[in-house]
Formats: C-alpha cells, structure tokens, sequence
C-alpha cells in the first residue's frame, strides 16, 4: 500500500496541480476540501484508484478526523488566499487561516501523522529595511495585511511545538504564484497583466518599482513534493523560502517581458510612491539543502497565458470565476 498524502485545498490553484504530481509519484492522494470555487480542477481524479476525497472544512474536528485516517504526510494549502480575500472576509480568514490551521496539526499529531507541510508566503517579509539586500529565511517578519499576518502566526505556532512530537513541521514560504492550473486564475499579477495585453487592453500599471519574487505554480507544487519525499532530518521545524533567486521582479520588468511577446501592448504606468510589500528574496537555502530548482521562469509563464488565450483554451477569462473575490 503506497503511502497516503492528505492534501487539504487540493481542488484549488495550487493544490489541483500538487495533487496530481503526488499521484504520479505514486502515493495514494486524499483530498480535504470545502469546494467554495467548486470541484471542477479535480474531477476527472474521481476515476483514479488511488485517489479519494473528502468534502469538508478544515475548521471542523469532525472533517479533519475523517481525513486524516490512515495519512502519511499533510500538505496544508487551504486558507482564505490572498490579501483582497481576507479583506473582504477577516472574520473567516482568521478562523480558516489560523484557527484551523491549529485543528489540523494538533490532530495529525494526535493521529499518529508524520509530516506536516505548511504553505505560508514571502508576503510575510512584508517592506524591506533596504531595498539592496535580499531577505532570507532569518530574516525579520513585517507582515502588512491580514492574510500575511495568518500565516506568521501560523508558522510561529508550527515552530513553536515540542521537538519531541511525532508529527513534524515544514513551513514554505511561497513567492508570488503564477501559471497554468486546472483551477486558472486571471488575478495575479503575472496572469492578469498578461491577460490584459493579450486581449489588447491598455493595462495600468500601479507602482512599478516594487520588488516581488515570483514562482510558477508548477514549481511550487513541486517543492511540497520534495519535501514529502525529504528525509525528515533535512526538513523538520524548518522553513524554506520556495522560488529563484533569480526570479524576483519589479512590475516593470514582468511588463518588459510580456511586451517581448506582445510588441504592439499599450501600458500606461501610474506613479504610486507607498506599496506596503516591497522585497527581494532569496533562496539559496532550499537550493543547496534540498537541491531544488525551478523549472519555469517568468518568461515561460508568460508564453503559456498567451497562447491559452490566443487559442481559444479559455472562453472568457475575465469572467469572475478565475479570481478569488
């Protein structure tokens, strides 16, 4: 019997694609899910034999205690992403984000789990001191919205259990996701810009020199691959920034790059002096201890999108469904 992966968010963005790479590695792949952008991005798993899928809410004991039967290693997608969608909705985001994010660990320890990944965000950096030095993973956190602010407690509630439990921690911070998945989403940054030029729109530009890194989510869903499959020496009570080093971008140059493939794009940049996220990070670390690299660049995402919406992949990709409120 292959190992079991509960992926919790498995039919969103990101966890539609990592649910797929855990079953082609093989593993027997559960998935927790409250299905609120419903469940189309993993429907055709359904057929599959070793894939099984809970319908529920990581807030609730009952849901959690069902999906965690018999489960190997967690992976914890499932939040309220993104800092419109907290905004919008912080009662919940701070009750999903945080509160069961505590239900989850607390009984996959009880249960007898033996990893447990976390995918927090390079949000929590928050604004650089300087604008020179990359942050790492010792670096201070200065979250600014609320959905940052989840994930540091989230991870200082990780990082603070005992060494001695059974059930060990990761905690990956995300860069800014970008890319192809079952479940498109058109309100990133990547995409959307993408998106608005592809279709021949003047696209506005707010705050162009901002720094950000950015990951396809291809990628990132390979890096909880990883450390599933990691020797828990290497990962445990750990935290790994996930992305290139190499990646990270200012607006304007993730512009200059679609502007490559669509020459005749009309950009109009808006000037805006106060951005509460500017960062440049690295990721040496799960580089040379985990030996990961990305596989896709900024360049590559960008190719996919247009030719997604050049040929016709996506009927109406303004439509609200690809955005996340």
């Amino acid at each position: 019997m292959s190992e079991r992966v509960l992926v919790t968010g498995g039919a969103g963005y990101i966890g539609s694609v990592l649910t797929r790479q855990l079953l082609e590695k093989g593993y027997t792949v559960r998935v927790l899910d409250n299905l609120m952008y419903g469940g189309e991005p993993i429907i055709d798993l359904l057929n599959c034999s070793n894939f099984e899928f809970v319908k529920g809410d990581v807030r609730s004991e009952e849901d959690v205690r069902l999906a965690m039967k018999d489960v190997h290693a967690v992976a914890h997608l499932a939040a309220i992403v993104g800092d419109p969608a907290c905004a919008q909705n912080p009662e919940l985001a701070g009750s999903t984000n945080l509160e069961g994010s505590k239900v989850l660990y607390r009984i996959a320890e009880e249960m007898g789990v033996e990893k447990f990944v976390f995918a927090s965000t390079c949000s929590n950096y928050g604004k650089m001191d300087d604008p020179d030095v990359f942050v790492n993973e010792e670096s201070k956190l200065a979250p600014v919205s609320l959905y940052a602010e989840t994930k540091v407690a989230v991870e200082q509630f990780l990082l603070s259990q005992p060494k001695s439990n059974h059930c060990k921690p990761t905690c990956l911070r995300f860069s800014t996701v970008y890319g192809l998945s079952l479940r498109p989403r058109f309100d990133l940054t990547v995409n959307e810009f993408t998106k608005e030029l592809a279709m021949e729109r003047e696209l506005l530009v707010f705050g162009e020199q901002f720094w950000r890194p950015y990951c396809h989510v291809y990628d990132l869903a390979r890096s909880v691959v990883t450390v599933i499959g990691s020797d828990a020496s290497l990962v445990a009570f750990d935290v790994f920034n996930v992305g290139d080093t190499t990646e990270n971008y200012q607006k304007k140059m993730i512009v200059d790059e679609i502007v490559k493939v669509l020459p005749d794009s009309k950009v109009k940049y808006v000037s805006k002096n106060e951005d509460p996220r500017d960062y440049r990070v690295s990721f040496e670390k799960i580089n040379t201890k985990l030996g990961f690299k990305v596989m896709f660049k900024v360049p590559d995402g960008i190719k996919q999108i247009v030719k997604v919406l050049d040929d016709g992949f996506i009927l109406n990709p303004d439509d609200n469904k690809y955005k996340n409120v």
